[in-house]
């Protein structure tokens, strides 16, 4: 009776390490790029926008996508960090 049951705990055994922990991973990476998130940094957004980062705040970052445009995103939509840039000095008028 119990050798009936032991394919399927195979199978969600083996989905168990082919789906859900890889996206715990990437899901704990995405975290990590987003609390590690400063000043200068030109990211990517979900939608192909790339910008530099003008300002962080608790949960939305204002991006600078062209000179004088800045706009507010939700740091969740920002896909990659694509150059770490150096953090401006907390004295810097264009904060």
């Amino acid at each position: 009776m119990l050798i009936q049951f032991l394919p399927l705990v195979g199978l969600v055994v083996l989905f168990y390490f082919l789906m859900i922990r890889p996206q715990q991973r990437r899901m704990k990476q995405h975290q990590q790029m987003i609390t590690n998130l400063k000043r200068n940094d030109t990211v990517v957004l979900n939608s192909g926008v790339v910008g530099k980062v003008v300002r962080v705040e608790d949960k939305e970052v204002g991006l600078e996508i062209a000179q004088g445009v800045t706009v507010k995103v939700v740091k969740g939509m920002i896909a990659e960090v694509r150059v770490r840039g150096e953090p401006a000095a907390a004295n810097d008028p264009k904060a």
